[in-house]
């Protein structure tokens, strides 16, 4: 199936809607049904009228493009695609009440055409029909559950539904499949704090001073990066129950976000005295002790405890690697440096890592190789933080 292009119109949801347009339009008519291709082969009109809604499509004229299209349905008013293509149509015009109708009796002669049901879920969602929306981008869903756009698209209609657990559910798949989506990473830690928010307001009615209402509290607020408020309230959470397991670990994660890295240390070593199997807080002070430019040594041994106990946590493994290659012991580090970036491909200070371990060990090629990578991966994040940047300002300079 060909694919058109479209035209971005500087809205992040806008962008989106019309990125499902491109996939779910049918760019050409899939092969008529038996029936279908014997009624319509005799009708020069119907191929006229096609081709001619094609080539108006292609430079760019909507306007005839769906005028094809509608005459094209007045002589074979059963043709299923035609209602897709002309609702999809309908849609980047914004004639969203238009579509929706196009779009309906296009279901009703095929209700199992997943893109008009997509399709129709979007013209909904523009309309400010939230609950319609979701029906129609569930049902799509439903019939291809792996289709990102149509679950980005219903993360963000259950948002609009102030359905955030269910919106959490969606981005957390869509995560997973696409790491490096920064919008599905920007929604879920948003959605993550209205979660966090709704908690909050239920503990605070039940006792405002509980050790669970200070945590939550310092959650939401380091999510929006007000750590001296974070910290305030780890703070009142480790007075209200210094022996329970979790409390000087936040406090101890807030001042390690800070580069607090003593007072951090002291935090970790009160956690792991309250829950000595908890390897983040162990991982965390041999990553100080490295922060620090400390004993390479002492930091390899800190880090070793953490692994001992998860050994499957690759923050740790990336800094047993930086300890080795301290001491120089860089065929020791690839072990982990390989593993780490089987792990996250994509997290450019591996890359730099592994070049130093295999320029260590003579192995120069594959040492150039990583560093090329490295070079790339940077550029990258630089364009894409740029990019980022300029999309927030679009949005900002677009409010009222």
């Amino acid at each position: 199936m060909a694919f058109r292009k479209f035209v971005s119109t500087g809205s992040a949801c806008r962008r989106l809607a019309e990125t499902l347009l491109v996939l779910l339009t049918i760019a050409c008519f899939p092969p008529f049904s038996k029936a279908q291709s014997e009624a319509a082969t005799d009708d020069a009109r119907v191929q006229k009228l096609y081709g001619e809604a094609k080539a108006a499509e292609a430079r760019g004229d909507l306007a005839s493009a769906s005028a094809s299209y509608e005459s094209l349905l007045q002589s074979v008013p059963s043709l299923a695609p035609a209602y897709n293509n002309l609702g999809s149509l309908y849609i980047r015009v914004h004639e969203y009440k238009k579509a929706v109708a196009v779009l309906e009796k296009g279901l009703k002669i095929n209700p199992k055409m997943a893109s008009a049901s997509a399709l129709l879920g979007i013209a909904f969602y523009e309309l400010g029909d939230y609950p319609s929306a979701r029906r129609n981008l569930e049902t799509a869903l439903h019939a291809n559950p792996k289709d990102n756009n149509v679950e980005l698209f219903l993360a963000k209609d259950f948002i609009k539904l102030d359905d955030f657990q269910s919106a959490a559910d969606h981005l957390r798949q869509l995560s997973k499949r696409q790491p490096d989506n920064q919008e599905v990473l920007y929604l879920l830690g948003k959605v993550h704090m209205k979660l966090s928010e709704e908690a909050l307001t239920k503990l605070n009615s039940l006792d405002s001073n509980s050790v669970w209402a200070h945590e939550v509290s310092g959650e939401v607020m380091e999510s929006m990066k007000n750590y001296d408020g974070a910290l305030l309230e780890y703070k009142k959470a480790v007075e209200v129950a210094p022996q329970q397991a979790g409390t000087h670990y936040h406090l101890g994660n807030a001042y390690w976000s800070l580069n607090m890295w003593d007072v951090a240390t002291e935090e970790f070593r009160a956690e792991l005295a309250n829950d000595s199997s908890n390897c983040l807080a162990q991982w965390k002070i041999g990553n100080i002790i490295l922060e620090q430019h400390g004993d390479s040594l002492e930091a390899l041994k800190e880090v070793q405890k953490a692994l001992d106990m998860c050994p499957d946590l690759t923050d740790a493994r990336m800094d047993r690697a930086r300890a080795l290659i301290k001491l120089e012991r860089p065929a020791e580090a690839l072990t982990d440096l390989e593993q780490v970036v089987k792990a996250e491909p994509s997290e450019a200070s591996t890359h730099f890592l592994l070049a130093q371990a295999y320029r260590g060990v003579g192995r120069t090629q594959e040492a150039q190789a990583q560093m090329k990578l490295f070079s790339e991966l940077e550029q990258s994040a630089r364009a894409k933080t740029a990019e980022r940047a300029k999309e927030v300002l679009e949005e900002k300079n677009k409010q009222p």
